[in-house]
Order: C-alpha cells, then structure tokens, then sequence
C-alpha cells in the first residue's frame, strides 16, 4: 500500500530513543501486513521461517516475527516490535527469546503505522531479560514526555519506587497469582509442562504462589477483534489511492466522476487479504445496526477486563483511582483481603509451541478461527493495558524440543517488577 520512502519526519520515536543511547540500528525486519497476524504468514516479503529449526519451517509467529527471527538467530541484541494483542509476546515465545510488551502509553508511538491507536504497544525482544530490561530502561522509561502530563508521571514514579522496585520486594516475597482461566483446553502438554516445572521451582525459592479467578478472560479474545477490527478500519481509511497510499486507476472506460472506483480498485490491490478482511469486518461493527451488539459491548468487555485485573493486584491501579478499593473478594474465593494482593500475574505465552508454516499458509479469505485462537492468553494484557514480559522455559523432554515460553503481567506502570520476576524465571531456568 506504500510506495517509495517515508519522509524522516516520521523517524520512529523508539528508534530515535535508542540511537540517541548509542545503538545502532541495522536493519528492518518482517513482519505481518499493518501487524495483522498471528504467524507472520501475510507480508509481502512472504513468510518468516523460525530460525530455531529452519529446516521444519515453523512459524516465527506474528506479527513481529521478524524481529524476534533476527534476535533468536543472533542478528542483532535487540528490537522493536510492536504488540497490539500479542505480536511481541507469541513470536518471543515461539522463538525462545525475550518478549515485553509495556504499559500503554509508556513509550510514543510516533512513527509507528496504526492498526488499533488504543491497544498499540511498542515493546522490545531480547535474547534475555537484562539486555531487554536495558534497553527499556536507558531509552523508555527514563525518557517519559514530561510535557504529556506531569503530575501523572510524578505520581508513577512515586508508586513505582515504593511498590515495584527491587529495593522494596525481594523474590523470595513476591506473589504470583495463576489466573484458572488461562488454562483452556486448547494448550497442549508441551506448553504446561515446562510451566509447571517453572512454577514449582519459583516456589522452592520462596515464592507464594496463590490461584485466582478472572471471569472476564473467556470474552477478551471476541471483544479485541471487534475492537481492533473496528480501530483498523478507521485508521486504514486513509489509504484511499488519492492523498494517501498506493493509487491504481479504474480500467478504462469507467465513468470519470465515479471516485468510489478509485478507493475501491486502490484499496482492493493494495490489502492483503487479511487487511481486508478485518476492514470489512470492523466496518460492520461501526455500522448503526451493529455498533450497540458488537463495538459497544465490547467496550463495555473490555471496562470489566481492567477491573478484574486492578482487584486482584496489590499495587493499585494509578490510571483508575488514588487508593485500593475496598473488596477485593473473588469469585473463587481465592483473595479475600488486601494482604493478599498477587505482585504479579502467570500464565503459559501460547497454546502452543510454533506450528508448521504449512498450517498458516496465506490465504485470499485471511487467516482460519485457528490463528486467531492463537491470540487467546496474549490479549486479556493487551484490553486492560498492563505489562506484559514473555520468557523461554526449558522445553519438556517428552515435548517437539521447540520453544515455550511463560508471561508475567503486572499491574500498569509495574514493568520493573515484571522484569524482575522475569530475571527469577531465567534463573531458576539454568
């Protein structure tokens, strides 16, 4: 859909950070059209082999594959992807690197062509959690836009520095919470194995490992497609071959006054088919007959996701309100006073270690309800907008050998919490 070069105008904000902290950047990687993939199957560079086996050509997953690709086959230390419902976390898993998504909002997103502007994350792969928590550190979060709003950055920094440091919660003190709803039957042996292994060990180093509930979970896959859906055909409507993106002129002898020719033959050979589909799909949620079943409800989903992950974390949320509510009962019982806040949440990255291109391949309909289920443990962090790291776990001996990775979530603004419980899970992984 884009022809020749961006102006420099638009250099990406990330990008800029970390030059400006001495890296260099040396390429460009892959990924899926607009970030619309779950197996980076849809670019038109072709498909993104995962380099941990090139010869079984599996899939680097999406839609920063090519990112993570170019971590995992030593190419580079780190790089920016961006993650919309789990475009940095399932390819870090499938890959066997490092994978964090930030808190929305934490980093500019100046640059970065949009899909959906309120869930769009830009996050950084890695080959461990310190070189990953590095970059984040020196190029994000110590370069907060002060002018956005600085009480707000103020009170984060205070909250961060009291809860979320390493100087107020060893390890051995932390909580993890196991949410029952991120176990569906979809995930295969492979994939809990190693979690539990992880999960054990983290418990012989004191932690305290306590089971809650997230009702909301099971609607968060269906209300981010329509979400995303609904975003990208606003943000996309710009490609209309006039002012903006590829232009391919109407077959000859077409009415000259007829414009609508224009967007629709620019529009139809400039998206892919997973482009289209989800524009088409999004277009209808808007529309007046379905926007109070679809979009709106989905909003509405969406609003009860971030309220079920601000009751059960301890540090309270400082985007929703100044102090801790009242009750934090559970429908499972499982918390029933503020003591027992979990610091952080745990759960298995992907259902699955990475599939077999052939199972993904580029299709004129888009991507099957198969790859999108993929999506299913990674966009419940993405609704509510909270961090989100993905880890590599030693693969299960009676397992495919291939990559599996395990996400911490925390509460917004906690990343150095999530990175530090990513550090623990590494260590107990040696």
């Amino acid at each position: 859909m884009y022809e020749g070069d961006a102006d420099d105008v638009f250099f990406c904000h990330a990008a800029r950070l970390l030059g400006s902290e001495g890296a260099t950047v040396v390429g460009k990687a892959n990924c899926d059209e607009f970030g619309m993939g779950s197996l980076n199957v849809y670019s038109v560079h072709g498909p993104v082999v995962n380099p941990w086996d090139i010869q079984e050509r599996r899939s680097a997953g999406g839609s920063s594959g090519g990112s993570a690709a170019a971590v995992a086959a030593g190419m580079c230390d780190v790089a920016l992807g961006t993650d919309t419902g789990g475009s940095i976390r399932l390819p870090a898993s499938y890959c066997g690197v490092v994978g964090l998504k930030p808190s929305y909002g934490m980093l500019s997103r100046w640059g970065v062509v949009s899909f959906a502007d309120s869930l769009d994350c830009v996050g950084i792969l890695g080959k461990n959690v310190s070189s990953t928590q590095r970059r984040h550190s020196q190029s994000m979060t110590q370069k907060i836009p002060q002018q956005l709003a600085p009480k707000l950055v103020n009170e984060r920094t205070k909250l961060v520095k009291k809860k979320c440091t390493p100087g107020h919660l060893m390890p051995t003190e932390t909580s993890p919470a196991l949410e029952s709803e991120y176990f569906p039957t979809a995930i295969t042996p492979s994939v809990l194995s190693p979690l539990r292994h992880t999960l054990r060990s983290l418990q012989k180093r004191g932690a305290e490992l306590v089971p809650v509930s997230l009702p909301q979970t099971q609607f968060a896959l269906s209300a981010y497609y329509v979400l995303a859906s609904a975003e990208a055909s606003s943000n996309l409507a710009r490609y209309d071959g006039v002012r903006y993106g590829l232009h391919v002129p109407p077959p000859p002898g077409s009415p000259t006054h007829a414009s609508t020719l224009t967007y629709a033959h620019s529009r139809t050979r400039g998206f892919g088919p997973e482009v289209r589909k989800r524009i088409i799909l999004g277009t209808y949620a808007l529309t007046a007959d379905a926007f109070d079943n679809y979009f709106l409800q989905a909003q509405r989903v969406r609003m009860l996701i971030r309220e079920d992950f601000t009751r059960v974390f301890r540090v309270p949320d400082l985007l929703a309100a100044t102090s801790r509510p009242a009750s934090l009962a559970l429908p499972s019982g499982g918390v029933a006073e503020e003591s027992a806040g979990v610091h952080v949440l745990m759960h298995p990255s992907a259902i699955r270690t990475a599939p077999p291109l052939s199972e993904g391949e580029a299709k004129e309909g888009g991507e099957s309800l198969d790859a999108y289920v993929q999506d299913v443990l990674t966009v419940p962090a993405s609704l509510a907008g909270v961090p989100a790291l993905s880890v590599p776990v030693p693969a299960d001996e009676g397992g495919d050998g291939w990559p599996v990775g395990v996400s911490v979530v925390g509460q917004w603004g906690c990343e150095e919490m999530v990175l530090r419980v990513g550090r623990a899970i590494e260590e107990v992984a040696l």
